[in-house]
Order: C-alpha cells, then sequence, then structure tokens
C-alpha cells in the first residue's frame, strides 16, 4: 500500500471494493433489532418513533413524520435497510466528530475555534426561569382580556377627572388576582424545575481529563453566568428559608452537590453486585473487567500490557458465533487503537452529571444505568460485543432489545486506550425517526507489529444497532464504553417531545364571548350616559343652568366624552373581575378535592390522583372521546402462561376477563362465577403442586410464580395418559426451553431463583412456565443453552437462530441434540404454522388444535402454535451456506434472511399451541362499559400487533360478538386503495364523506350503535391521515363504536386526537402510562398519566395522574361532572348578580341625568362582590352536588348533559342577564316608589330620602336577593351552604350598621341606625326580595315538576328509597339500580366439581346443552368463508353426546383427558359463539375454520414436486367425517410420532405400547412423517 493513501481519503484498502458484500458473519441475527421489511419497505415503520424520556415533559414540537437522513456518501457509507430506507437530511445539519484527530481548518473559524455549536444536554421542561418569571408570568396573565381591561380601569381611576374616589383600594382586586396566579404558577413550574434538576444532575462516569477538541473550548457566556448567578442565589435562599423552618434543621447538600457526590445511593451500591448477578451468563465472559475504581497508574498502564489483538470474532463470540470453519474466511475489522501513540495517561473516567456531558465524550455506563445521551457504543462488557437495552422510557414495553459495539473499537475498554484511540465520526443530522441512524467511524490504520508500515484509511458503517438513544437502561451488560453524538436537544427523543401545553378550559374560552357580550353593553351604558349628559348641559332651560358652576370639560361635547369615561368606572363590575379569582379559587379547592379522594388512591404505589393542571377540572366533565394506549394502560403488561393445548389434550385453568365477558352478555352473575372458578383453581394449584413435587423436586419452581394450574398435565407427564401423551408432552416443554432468545438474571439464594429477561414479556412467560414444569433453562455457555430435564442437566447446541418479527409472526432456533441430531423448533402465530405443516399429515390434530386455539383465543389470550422438525446434516449444510451468505449482506440482509429462513420452516411437524393472557387491570372492563353508557366514545391507539389488540377488546368489552369489525389495511401503499376502502365502508351507513355530512357529525353527540368497530394499522393509518381522506375516515370512524389502532407511531397518536379534536368539536381526553404517549397526551384537552411501576414520562406530561385505568371513570364521571355543573353554575350566577348591582346604579343615573353618581356608599361597591355575595358561589362551586359520588357512578348516562354541553350555553347566559335586570329593576324602583309620594323621617326629624340612604335599601335588597338566589340554584342545601348564605346576607346589616357608627362614613354616618329603625324599610325588602325570586321559583318549580331533567327524575327516586342498595355496596363501581339483585342461574350451579373426581363419576360431567348462544342455527348464514361451515353447528348439536373412550393398543380404555372434569375448558365450551365472518376474512385472527384452509398452503407451495398426494385436511371433509371430528379427541400413535420423539432420552422410562389397533385411526394416519422434505 503505497504512503500517498494517507493524503487521499478517497483511496481505500485493497478489499474496500467487497465491503458492501461483507458483513458480520452473524449466527444470531437480532430481527428485534431491524426494521422488518414487507412490501414497499422503505414506508414501513412498524415500531414507535416518538418518545420520551420518562421524566420530561417537554421540548421543541417537530414534524412529526421526523427528518430521515441518508447514508454518508462514500463507498463505505452503511449501504443497510436501516439507513437506505431514511431520507436525506441537509448537509449542513450533518456533523464529524473527533477523536484525538486534531480539527481540520475547515471546522474551525477564524479565531481557531470550532464552528459547530452543538446542544448542552442539560433540559428544561418548566416554562419560567427565577429572571424570566415576573416578566413572563405578567405576560401570559395579561393575556386574559379581563385582566387588560381593569388595568385601564385602574390607569383611568387616577384622574380624579373621572370621579373614582379611592384609585388606590380600586387596584386592590386586581392585584390580589395577579398575585395568587402567579404563586399557583410558580409552584406547579416549580415541581418541573425540580425533576428537571433531579435529571440534569444524575450521576454519569465521564472521561475527565482528556482532549475534546469538538468543544474543547466552550465557553460560559456572561448571560450565563448572570443566569447562574440568579438560581444560585434564589436556591441559596430557599435552602435558608426551609432550614429556618425545619424542626430538625439539617443541612443537605444543594441539587448539583448531590447528583455529583451522593445522588442515588444505588449507583454505587449496585455497582459491587454486578460482578455477582447473574454469574451463569457472566461467569463464561473472560476479558478486562471495568470497575469504578480510577484508572491504573502510568506503571501499570495498559500500554504496558500486551498491545490489542486484531483478530475476528473470538472463539466465545456469541453474536458472530466461532469463527474457527474452515470454509469462512476471517474478515480482518481493523481497530481505532494507535499502539505507537504516546498518551499523557492522565485521563480517567469520573463520575459527573448529565448536564455536563457534551458532544465528543466519552462515557461510561454500568447495568441498570440510564442513557443520558445518544451514544456510540465503543465496547461492551461481553466478548461479543453486544449489550441489551431496555425501552420501556421509549414505548412502554419492558422487553430487552439488543445492541452491538463497532467492530473496529471493542479493544478500546479502558481511558488509556480512549487517548490512544484515533477516529472520526461522520454522522447524519439530528432527526426524529428513532428506527433510523447512519454515520461511519474513519481510521488511519496501524500495522502493530511494524511502525515503518504506511497507514492506510479503514471505515465502518455505523447503523442504529450500535446507537444506545437516551432514556434507554442498560440491562444485563456490566459495562458499556461509548461515546457521545447527540446530545439534549438534539437527542432523539427530546426531537420527538413536545412542548409543555398551556391548556385553557373551554368555559374559560367561552367566556371570554360572554365578557365581550359586557363589554358591549357596557360600551352602550357608557354611550347612554355620554350623551344624555352632553345634552342635558347644552340645555339652557333647567336649573342647573342657575345652580351649576361651569363643568369639568367646559363644553357640553367634552362633558359627554368625561360622562363615558366616568361611567366605565361607575359600571366596572360588568366586567366581573372577581369571576377569575373566584374561578381560580374554586378549581385550586376542586383540585385538592380530587386529590383527597381516597377512592382513587392506589395503595399498591401509595399514589393519589394528582391533578397537575389545576384549570381544566370542568373540561373533565365534557369529554366525548377517551383515546387510550393499551399496554400497561388497559393492561398490567404482565404476561401469564394460562393454557396449552398438546397432542390434541388441552391443559390449563383460568378464568379470563374476556370469559366473564361473555358470561355477562347472557346474563350470569359473574362475581358468583368469577368466585367459584377462582376456588376451584385454587384447589387445582395444590394439586399440581402435590403432584409436581412428587414426579420431580424441583428446586427452581416458587409456588408463588406459578400461572399454568393443570394438574392433569402433570399426571400425563408421569404416564397417566401413557407414553406417547407423556413424550408429547416432553417434548413440547423442550421445545419453549430452547426455541428462544432470553437472558437468564439468578437471584442469590438457595437455591438461586431464576429470572428471564426476553425481548418480549411473551417469550419470557413461556419459558417460565418451561421451568415451572421441570424444564428449567439455566443459562447458556458458549453456543451451548443449558436446560435442567426433570433434575438432569443438559446441553444444546444452538446452531442458528431465526428470530421474530412482526412480518415473520413466527421464531425459530435450530439445535443439535444431546444424540446428535438436529433439530428444528419454530413457534408462531397460528396461521403462520399451519401454513408450514406437512401436508395430509395429523389432519384430526390440526382440527382439535384449531378448536382449542380458537376457544383460547375467545377467552382473551394471546395464542401461538409449536411445530418442530427434523433435519438431515446434508440439508443443514446445504442450507447454513446460503445462510451465511445472506447474513454477511448488507444490502437488504433483512430480505435475503427471510428468504433463506423461509426455506428451512417448512414441512413442520405441529405438537401444539399456548395460550397467555396479557392481564387486564382490575376494573378495565367495567370501567369501558361505564365510561360508554355514559356516552364517551373509546379508542385504543396501541403499539402492539391487530391480533393482541383484538384479544384486548375483547377482553375489556371494547368489542362483542354482535360488532362486525370493519378491518382497512393496505398493502400498496397507495392513497387510491385506502379511498376505495373508506367508500365502501362509508357506503355500509348511506355516508359519501361530504361537508355537510361533517357539519351535521359535529352537532350529533350520540354514541354510534354498537354494530361495527373498526381497525386499522399504523401504514394504513398514516395514508388515512391525509389530507385529502381524512374527513372521509373521521366519518367512518364517527359511525363506529369503537377504534382500534395498531401499530401506531407516537406522532400518529397525536394526529388521531388532533383529527377528532379539530374535525369534531369535541373535547377529548387521552390517557397512557409511557413516553410514547406523551405527545398524544399532550394534544388532547385532558392529559391523564397512568403512574407504573417503572417510568413517569406519561405523568410529568399530564394534567392528571392516576395509579390504575379504573379511577378514569370515578375522575370523569364523579369529579369531571361535577365540576362542570358546579362552575357552568357558579359563572351564570356570577354575571347574574353582577347585573343586578350595575344596573340598579344606572336606574339611578336615569334621574342624575347620568352625571356618573354613585347611590350607594363606595364601600358597598367594593364589598359586594369582595364579601357579600362571593362566598355563596364558591361554596356552590365547590360542594355542590345535584347527587352523590355513588349514585353518579350507578347512573352515568348523567354524565351525557356535559357531552352536549347543556350546563353552559348561551340563553343561560342571557337568561340569567334578563333576570339580574329585572331583578334590578325591583330593587331600586320599588325604592323609588316608596320615596316618590311621602318622605320619611328619623325619629329626630332628619330625612331619610338622601341617596345614599336609598342605596341602603336598594344595596339590602340586592345582596338578600343575590344570596337566596344562589341557594335556589344550589342542589345541595346542607348546615354548610344554608350558613354562608345567611353569614354573607346578615354581613350587609353587620357592616352597615358597624361603619355608620363612626365620623369617618362622612355622609353615611348614622345611616345604618336611621334606616333601620323604619318600619317600611323591613317591609320593603321582604316584599323586594320576594318579587325578586317570584319569577325564579315559578320557573323551576314548572320545569321540574312538567319538563323534568334526567337529574330531576333521578333525585326523586332517590327520595324513593330506590338508590337506598348502594349504602351497602362496596364495590368501586356501583351496579344500576336494576341490576342491584341479580339471581345465579341454576344451569351453572354444578359446573364446577372438584377436578379430581373419578373417572366413572359420570354425574360429574357437565352435559352441554344444545346451544348456549341464542343464534344458533343449523347453518351459519354468515359465513363467507366459502368452506361447507365452520364445524360448530355441527359440533354444538353433538355437544351433549358422550366422548368416544380412547383405546389402547390392547383395546382398554386409556384414563384420558375425555373423561377428565376440565371446568375451565367446560365454561369456554359454554360460551362459544358462532364465529364471526369479518374475523374469519382477516388473517390476522384466529379461526379453527381459517386455520382448516390455509392449513399446509405454503408447504405444499414450496414442494409443488412432492410425490405425495392425498385428500385436503380440514374443511374438505364430509359431514360424517366432522361429526366425528366433534366428539372424537386426538392422539398420535408411536408409529406416526416423530423418530425423535420416540427416541428422545427416557425421563422416566415407563413401558410403551403400541396402539395401532385403536378402532379411531385409520390406516393412512399410521405413516412415519419424513425426517426432511423430499428433494
Amino acid at each position: 500500500m503505497s504512503s500517498n493513501n494517507n493524503n487521499n481519503p478517497n483511496l481505500q484498502p485493497p478489499f474496500a471494493e467487497l465491503e458492501p458484500e461483507i458483513s458480520n458473519p452473524v449466527k444470531r441475527i437480532r430481527w428485534a433489532t431491524h426494521r422488518a421489511t414487507g412490501a414497499k419497505a422503505e414506508n414501513k415503520r412498524h415500531s414507535l418513533k416518538e418518545r420520551l424520556h420518562r421524566r420530561i415533559g417537554s421540548g421543541e414540537k417537530r414534524d412529526s413524520i421526523g427528518k430521515e437522513a441518508g447514508s454518508l456518501g462514500g463507498p463505505e457509507a452503511d449501504k443497510s435497510p436501516e439507513s437506505s430506507d431514511a431520507g436525506h437530511d441537509d448537509e449542513d445539519s450533518a456533523r464529524r466528530v473527533y477523536f484525538n484527530v486534531p480539527l481540520p481548518p475547515s471546522e474551525r473559524d477564524e479565531d481557531g475555534h470550532p464552528i459547530h455549536s452543538y446542544a448542552r444536554n442539560k433540559i428544561r421542561t418548566a416554562k419560567y426561569t427565577p429572571i424570566s418569571f415576573i416578566p413572563k408570568n405578567l405576560w401570559f396573565q395579561f393575556h386574559n382580556i379581563a385582566n387588560i381591561y381593569f388595568l385601564f380601569i385602574i390607569i383611568l381611576g387616577i384622574f380624579q377627572i373621572f370621579g373614582a374616589s379611592n384609585p388606590a383600594l380600586n387596584a386592590v382586586p386586581l392585584i390580589v388576582i395577579i398575585v395568587v396566579t402567579a404563586i399557583k404558577d410558580a409552584v406547579e413550574d416549580w415541581r418541573r424545575t425540580v425533576l428537571d434538576n433531579d435529571l440534569n444532575n444524575a450521576p454519569v462516569h465521564r472521561l475527565v481529563d482528556f482532549n475534546n477538541v469538538n468543544t474543547a473550548e466552550d465557553t460560559v457566556s456572561p448571560w450565563r453566568k448572570f443566569k447562574k448567578a440568579c438560581t444560585r442565589t434564589i436556591l441559596v435562599a430557599y435552602r435558608l428559608m426551609k432550614n429556618a423552618t425545619s424542626k430538625k434543621g439539617a443541612k443537605g447538600k444543594g441539587d448539583s452537590e448531590r447528583g455529583i457526590d451522593g445522588s442515588r445511593p444505588s449507583v454505587d451500591t449496585r455497582r459491587a453486585s454486578v460482578a455477582t448477578r447473574r454469574s451463569s451468563y457472566f461467569d463464561a465472559q473472560e476479558g478486562i473487567q471495568m470497575t469504578p475504581v480510577p484508572s491504573p497508574l502510568p506503571g501499570a498502564s495498559p500500554s504496558h500490557s500486551p498491545p490489542p489483538t486484531e483478530r475476528g470474532p473470538g472463539d466465545n463470540d456469541k453474536i458472530r458465533g466461532n469463527d474457527s470453519k474452515g470454509n469462512t474466511t476471517k474478515k480482518f475489522w481493523g481497530s481505532v487503537l494507535n499502539p505507537f501513540k504516546t498518551a499523557p495517561e492522565k485521563a480517567r473516567f469520573k463520575k459527573d452529571a448529565w448536564k455536563n456531558v457534551q458532544v465528543g465524550d466519552f462515557i461510561r455506563l454500568y447495568n441498570d444505568e440510564e442513557i443520558p445521551a445518544d451514544v456510540i457504543v465503543l465496547s461492551t462488557s461481553s466478548d461479543d460485543g453486544a449489550c441489551y437495552v431496555e425501552t420501556k422510557n421509549l414505548d412502554g414495553e419492558t422487553n430487552l432489545k439488543v445492541r452491538n459495539a463497532l467492530h473496529c473499537t471493542r479493544d478500546v475498554r479502558h481511558a488509556r486506550h480512549c487517548e490512544r484511540a484515533e477516529f472520526a465520526i461522520e454522522s447524519e443530522g439530528p432527526h426524529s425517526n428513532l428506527y433510523s441512524y447512519s454515520a461511519v467511524i474513519r481510521w488511519q490504520q496501524h500495522n502493530a507489529k511494524d511502525p515503518e508500515t504506511p497507514t492506510y484509511e479503514m471505515a465502518e458503517p455505523i447503523s442504529i444497532n450500535n446507537l444506545l438513544l437516551r432514556g434507554c437502561q442498560l440491562r444485563n451488560t456490566e459495562w458499556v464504553l461509548g461515546v457521545v453524538v447527540f446530545t439534549g436537544e438534539e437527542t432523539k427523543i427530546m426531537i420527538n417531545s413536545g412542548v409543555t401545553p398551556s391548556k385553557r378550559a373551554r368555559i374559560s374560552k367561552d367566556l371570554n364571548w360572554n365578557v365581550i357580550y359586557n363589554f358591549i353593553i357596557l360600551a352602550l351604558m357608557c354611550l347612554v350616559s355620554g350623551v344624555v349628559l352632553g345634552v342635558t348641559w347644552a340645555r339652557d332651560d333647567t336649573s342647573h343652568s342657575i345652580f351649576e358652576y361651569g363643568s369639568y370639560g367646559g363644553n357640553p361635547a367634552t362633558d359627554g366624552v368625561i360622562s363615558f369615561w366616568a361611567g366605565i368606572i361607575l359600571f366596572q363590575n360588568l366586567v366581573p373581575i372577581s369571576l377569575y379569582i373566584t374561578l381560580e379559587i374554586i378549581r385550586t379547592l376542586q383540585a385538592l378535592f380530587i386529590y383527597s379522594d381516597v377512592q382513587m388512591y392506589y395503595e399498591e404505589l401509595d399514589y393519589p390522583c394528582t391533578p397537575k393542571s389545576w384549570n381544566i377540572s370542568d373540561d373533565v366533565g365534557q369529554v366525548e372521546y377517551i383515546f387510550s394506549d393499551k399496554t400497561g394502560t388497559l393492561t398490567q403488561n404482565v404476561m401469564e402462561f394460562k393454557k396449552c393445548t398438546i397432542n390434541g389434550v388441552p391443559y390449563g385453568e383460568a378464568y379470563t376477563e374476556a370469559q366473564a365477558g361473555m358470561q355477562r352478555r347472557q346474563g350470569i352473575n359473574v362475581e358468583v362465577e368469577a368466585a367459584r372458578a377462582r376456588e376451584q383453581i385454587a384447589r387445582d394449584r395444590v394439586r399440581m403442586l402435590e403432584g409436581s413435587r412428587r414426579l420431580h423436586n424441583n428446586p427452581y419452581l416458587w409456588d408463588e410464580d406459578l400461572t399454568f394450574v393443570a394438574p392433569d398435565y402433570i399426571d400425563d407427564l408421569a404416564g397417566e395418559s401413557g407414553p406417547e401423551q407423556k413424550k408429547a408432552n416432553e417434548r413440547f416443554m423442550l421445545a419453549l426451553a430452547l426455541c428462544h432468545t432470553v437472558v437468564t438474571e439468578r437471584t442469590p439464594g438457595d437455591p438461586p431463583k431464576i429470572e428471564f429477561k426476553a425481548q418480549s414479556p411473551d417469550e419470557a412467560a413461556l419459558v417460565a412456565t418451561a421451568r415451572d414444569v421441570g424444564f428449567t433453562f439455566v443459562g447458556r455457555e458458549d453456543d451451548k443453552l443449558i436446560v435442567n430435564v426433570l433434575g438432569e442437566e443438559r446441553k444444546y447446541q444452538v446452531l442458528n437462530t431465526l428470530e421474530f418479527n412482526s412480518t415473520r409472526k413466527r421464531m425459530s432456533a435450530i439445535i443439535r441434540m444431546p444424540d446428535g441430531k438436529i433439530m428444528l423448533f419454530c413457534k408462531g402465530a397460528d396461521s403462520m404454522i399451519y401454513s408450514r405443516l406437512i401436508p395430509n399429515e395429523q389432519r384430526q390434530l390440526r382440527v382439535t388444535t384449531g378448536e382449542h386455539l380458537e376457544m383460547f383465543a375467545r377467552e382473551g389470550l394471546r395464542t401461538l402454535c409449536i411445530a418442530q422438525k427434523e433435519i438431515s446434516e446434508q440439508e443443514y449444510a446445504e442450507w447454513n451456506k446460503d445462510y451465511d451468505i445472506a447474513a454477511n449482506a448488507i444490502a437488504d440482509r433483512e430480505d435475503k434472511l427471510e428468504e433463506v429462513s423461509d426455506r428451512i420452516e417448512n414441512q413442520l411437524w405441529l405438537i401444539g399451541g399456548t395460550a397467555i393472557e396479557d392481564r387486564l387491570q382490575d376494573g378495565v372492563p367495567e370501567s369501558i362499559s361505564l365510561l360508554g353508557q355514559a356516552g364517551i366514545k373509546l379508542w385504543v391507539l396501541t403499539g402492539d400487533k391487530v391480533e393482541t389488540a383484538i384479544n384486548i377488546g375483547f377482553s375489556c368489552n371494547l368489542l362483542d360478538n354482535d360488532m362486525d369489525l370493519v378491518i382497512l389495511k393496505v398493502i400498496d401503499d397507495s392513497i387510491e386503495s385506502v379511498e376505495a376502502q373508506l367508500d365502501e365502508k362509508l357506503a355500509i351507513f348511506g355516508l359519501t364523506g361530504s361537508e355537510e355530512e361533517l357539519e351535521a357529525a359535529q352537532t350529533d353527540h350520540e354514541p354510534p350503535p354498537p354494530t361495527h368497530a373498526i381497525i386499522i394499522d399504523g401504514d394504513t393509518l398514516k395514508l388515512a391521515l391525509d389530507d385529502s381522506l381524512k374527513r372521509k375516515f373521521l366519518l367512518l370512524c364517527r359511525r363506529c363504536r369503537s377504534v382500534l389502532c395498531c401499530r401506531v407511531s407516537p406522532s400518529q397518536k397525536a394526529a388521531v386526537v388532533n383529527m377528532v379534536k379539530t374535525g369534531l368539536d369535541c373535547l377529548t381526553l387521552a390517557i397512557g402510562d409511557g413516553a410514547n404517549d406523551v405527545a398524544m397526551i399532550q394534544e388532547a384537552h385532558v392529559g391523564v398519566g397512568i403512574a407504573g411501576v417503572e417510568g413517569r414520562a406519561a405523568v410529568m406530561s399530564s394534567d392528571y395522574a392516576i395509579g390504575q385505568f379504573r379511577f378514569l371513570t370515578r375522575l370523569v364521571l364523579v369529579h369531571g361532572r361535577w365540576s362542570y355543573r358546579r362552575l357552568a353554575e357558579t359563572i351564570a350566577n356570577f354575571f347574574y348578580k353582577n347585573i343586578v348591582w350595575t344596573f340598579a346604579l344606572f336606574w339611578y343615573q336615569v334621574y342624575t341625568n347620568f352625571d356618573s353618581q354613585y347611590i350607594f356608599d363606595y364601600t358597598y361597591i367594593i364589598f359586594f362582590n369582595l364579601a357579600f355575595t362571593s362566598l355563596p358561589v364558591i361554596v356552590m362551586g365547590v360542594l355542590d352536588q345535584d347527587v352523590d359520588d355513588r349514585i353518579s357512578l350507578a347512573v352515568p348516562q348523567l354524565y351525557r348533559r356535559g357531552i352536549e354541553r347543556k350546563e353552559w350555553t348561551q340563553p343561560k347566559f342571557w337568561a340569567y342577564m334578563i333576570d339580574g335586570v329585572y331583578q334590578s329593576a325591583i330593587a331600586f324602583f320599588l325604592v323609588y316608589e316608596i320615596f316618590y309620594p311621602a318622605t320619611f323621617t328619623t325619629s329626630s326629624g332628619l330625612d331619610l330620602a338622601e341617596y345614599r340612604r336609598m342605596g341602603v335599601y336598594a344595596a339590602t335588597t340586592a345582596v338578600c336577593a343575590a344570596n337566596i338566589y344562589v341557594l335556589y340554584n344550589t342542589y345541595r342545601w346542607d348546615w354548610l351552604m344554608l350558613l354562608i348564605v345567611v353569614i354573607s346576607t346578615i354581613l350587609v346589616w353587620f357592616w352597615t350598621g358597624i361603619y355608620t357608627s363612626f365620623t369617618g362614613s362622612a355622609q353615611f354616618y348614622k345611616a345604618g341606625a336611621e334606616v333601620y329603625g323604619n318600619l317600611n324599610f323591613w317591609a320593603y325588602v321582604l316584599v323586594a326580595t320576594i318579587m325578586c325570586l317570584l319569577p325564579r321559583f315559578i320557573f323551576k318549580a314548572a320545569q321540574k315538576m312538567y319538563f323534568p331533567l334526567d337529574v330531576d327524575i333521578i333525585r326523586e327516586q332517590v327520595k324513593q328509597g330506590k338508590f337506598d342498595y348502594l349504602k351497602d355496596n362496596n364495590s368501586y363501581l356501583p351496579p344500576p339500580p336494576g341490576k342491584a339483585q341479580t339471581v345465579v342461574p341454576d344451569v351453572d350451579a354444578d359446573k364446577y366439581k372438584a377436578a379430581n373426581a373419578e373417572p366413572t363419576d359420570e354425574d360429574v360431567r357437565p352435559i352441554y346443552p344444545p346451544s348456549v348462544a341464542p343464534t344458533a342455527t343449523t347453518h351459519n348464514p354468515r359465513s363467507q368463508n366459502g368452506s361447507n361451515s365452520t364445524d360448530y353447528t355441527y359440533r354444538r348439536s353433538m355437544d351433549g353426546l358422550p366422548a368416544a373412550p380412547r383405546m389402547s393398543s390392547e383395546g382398554r380404555p386409556v384414563n384420558s383427558y375425555e373423561h377428565r372434569v376440565r371446568p375451565s375448558y367446560d365454561r369456554a365450551r359454554m360460551s362459544m359463539d358462532r364465529v364471526r365472518p369479518s374475523f374469519e376474512q382477516s388473517n390476522d385472527f384466529t379461526s379453527a375454520a381459517m386455520l382448516t384452509r390455509i392449513e399446509s398452503a405454503h408447504s405444499r407451495n414450496s414442494y409443488i414436486g412432492r410425490s405425495r398426494t392425498g385428500s385436503q385436511s380440514g374443511s374438505t371433509g364430509n359431514i360424517g367425517s366432522r361429526l366425528k371430528n366433534a366428539i372424537r379427541r386426538a392422539t398420535i400413535t408411536r408409529e406416526e410420532a416423530p423418530s425423535d420423539l420416540r427416541d428422545a432420552p427416557a425421563v422416566p422410562a415407563i413401558t410403551t405400547s403400541s396402539p395401532k389397533n385403536s378402532p379411531e385411526l385409520k390406516s393412512s394416519e399410521l405413516k412415519t412423517p419424513p425426517r426432511s422434505p423430499p428433494r
């Protein structure tokens, strides 16, 4: 190689041209880390794009699609699909990061500083800083039009010309409002700031005393210094105050000090345990351990140790496999280390804060730590460079993902190595796509043996598989060393986050219009004042021309203008500023009551319902659409293995929510039924544990962890049903223990507890169940799996692992068994496995297994099929060559691997199926049902696959058997296809998708009938959300009761919420638990976060945080409804009482030529809203209840008034305004009529006809009428409400009497005594108050008697005692009145006998009625599958027949499962309904009929040249055989079974017998399956 290569970066090493075709020879491809490719692969995005760190609530809102950058130009660029499918980024945003390489001149400015500045790693979700709080908060507060108005009033009042008597007193209400609101905002934001500080000061080990050339010249600007000083000053002041008020006075470190030195002590304590944990996994790994102690001293530096070896994959490489094959050439990967560089050897890893991490830093991460920035992995504690990360903070899933270190950097393991590593990374710019990343690492390769050899440039592509994203957690990996490429706001998670929105309640927005209306009224009143006064002063024929000595203005026009502005001050209460402070008080107290509600307290997490936003409680009472995540929100995300079917025999006892839902629809009391079932399951559990211990004292079985309750499985494993079933059971569990990618984690103990960490919770559940029944996966040793089989430890060599992805829907493991045979074990979706079975074999077993799987699916369980295949050595050797070629390709690697894998996964032999329950949270089905009754539409937006979402939909009452499923799915990614489907589906409802139809939908709040539900996947949704189709899609969804969006990204979730929010003009609520739900939570009017066991991103961004989904019903139906009704009534009453007061002043102006004279004393004007009438409306807004909480839940239909927004309407506003005008007229004109004809004097002869004393009359009546009016409109008259009304009213007399007793009241002196001493005052107050309130009383009486609202009827029923049963009902969701007492049907009384009944006891075996479902017929009219029938017609009619006994080879009946009582199995059979045609048309749903159509289809197509012929199995059979299938149970004979099943190691040996003489089996079925497909 010429030395010129050094100077020419375009020249490549000799093998550079081969680079695109050569890659890591992966033996175990981790599909979970690759984007699944299918049709139009570049458009697939099956995984979630937008995530947010679990403690982050905001960031910069970006394009939801996100920028996707292409690979860097150059031959070495990553040609993998991960990068090739990404779009192109702007070249300006790309970055080059240098490590121990001087910055080239092109990267520096004129002063020699780096031209690129990168975002800091410090993030801020708070709105304010100590400096910006006052100006920014004032800016936000003066967005409120009323605040601007009152500021203007205060400014006007400063000028005495406008007649304000006390301008300073005028400013008090506004100042109080501003200060109280500011304090509330400060408290809210301080919480965010504290959490930000906790995060920014979290510890991480960063390389210090190292020259980071990318940010070495980083300086702190004067502005930042000023901000830091302010922050420190405030923190010091805060701590001093805290210490002064604290009794203990304990001194603690500041946030920043704690974060670096003492924060999170678990980090240090964990460190010591890392080396001891998971010994089975790490004991086999060698290499230099990275510990938190300082790096070695110069004398012990690794530079004095043997230099890093230049080697390919080692013998222990678990990712790439052993590279010792003679037919493969080792690839030279190179190394970034410069072995001849003299390093200063000062660098060391030191604990530092996250906020100090910069682009270009080396950081070291330990097990269980969070990733502080986007980091490229250089090396890990594992020899194969693998590390595992948990992405729960990103997608809500607890499954582990695998990330790999770069090959050229795996020798960089110490601080000294970091100093000697010379390389540069060319990276694309930051963008939002979480599943795409392209970069290249370049370095000059040295010859370690000869320093004189010229260096040459090498490069290695970097993909998403080498990148750790901020927010993930490191798992099952002792340490990782990496370099930082993106920090802070430029990390992928922060790009995908949204700005913390400032939400305003809808009533507050509507209120602005009402305030504007009052402004208009005020302007008219002031205009009248100005005009009348100007005209009056222009006349010279009135007395004012004689008695007045000029005016302020000097001429009539000016006087009119002055009068106009004086009128604004006089009538200012028409726009009630006190209303805003009252609403703030009410909402704050409502939030306090919500927080204090013990019914929403989650004891497990010690977490109450926590309002984060205090100002939108009334919006919670108007929600029409709820958008919910699934995993962790509806479900616990805890998978439990419940049932299985092995060799045609079903095992497992369970009572699922879906089963309860089916029985509930049949009118059965499910609570009684569930209690019986659980009692039965508990008995069976004890039996199973006893039997299991007798068979094998399993040291790894922990009784409390057992989820698979099947005592009959243990019996059969002991040989009770014969050797065939015994061996089938063994092989089934062995397949579960071998076909997986889980990692073991040991908890020390005697014996140690083994837990499994898997890429999916399902996989962990399968392996855990195999462990519980004696087939324990103990750990890995090189490429071998160690499995303890019923006490005997065996080693199985893993030859290849073909992993699961959403396109393949299956996973396979090719294993070399202890006896040397090569077996392929495959598990996957039933449709995938059935299509790959050997044609014309196991016909009966397929039918039976298909039926069992369908029953499992109908119970809401997630089903998988298990199959196997024996492979000959020759066939494997040929296939493995092709596999290696595919695995080594960079371009189209997934497509090539899929093609090769597809070839070997054929001609499979069915073993059985599994059923796993993703347990719903407590009360989810009941909660969803209750919300539906309330008229709320629930949509589920999930990243999960379609099949899972449908199963959960049935489990939680979102879907039922009476619904037609409308499945929207396109495969060609064209908008035209989606539009055609939408038009077709809209035609069902007689719609065309027009603008007029959308306008009609906006005013129609009736829930759609429960006849249809929509299922749509993410790719189709992306097209349906196009502007041209959005309206049609929205209208279609509007007509469906339930909508399930599957495989959707966070941005799509937010887009769906936005579509409904803006398109239907309704209030929306979003609920989720993960960072992937943050965008949706922030987009909705109300965001609710569920506080999971891990991760609080959703909680941080939400408006309300709850512990469980079921608490949402109480939050919405109780507190939400109350808050909305209370606030609506409060606001209306507030406007009313201010109109009474203001118009009383206005009527007086008629007789004063509108010269802005006050009839009331000025203290009355101040205290009217502050004291005399404020408390009754506040108490009404906080405590009023039309019905109590239990009735609100028992009758959820009461909530519909909120959806229809009938509590606060414009007609209601004007009705109260008119009522106020009428009452103001009574209050004033009755006084006028009293004083007009007569004169009243005091006992001392003083005249009462003075305007201030007349004001006492009018003011007292106005206050009495206003307070009693509020009492009228209050539903709950308790002692507190009555006391407040009485005290507020008496306060007028009290103040008048006290105040007028002092000479400081000036002209008002002695007014109280003089007025109250007159009898006509008391007569007036009584008559005037009655006249004021009489119209409202008549209206209310007529309305409640002749036009009652729903709540009026319910209140009447409460008085009648129809809800008395609720007093004794302690359930969280009380039943409605009609269903309080349900009689348990007698038909189910004998279903739950002891499961250990003798086989001959036929009396305990349930006799199935001919039909349970009311729609059973002799033919399925809805079947559209093209088959004869779905088999249920015949099966139902034969259910009552006794099963044909299974015979042994000697002709004796075998103790088979037909004679066992199986309560769970029987319940499922009782609950079976017709197969739904819409399911059958979908390949995503399990049904026995569908499986019979597709079975072996793939195997036949793959091997057209097969010589075997035979009749199709399944649906092509005649009626007689189908009747036979309905009552016959399948087994496999010894001859029919695979040879490896016959020759498996004996465990323990039992004499076998051959069932050749079995009358059930035809001779054609007694074949030995081929060892491999014929060529």
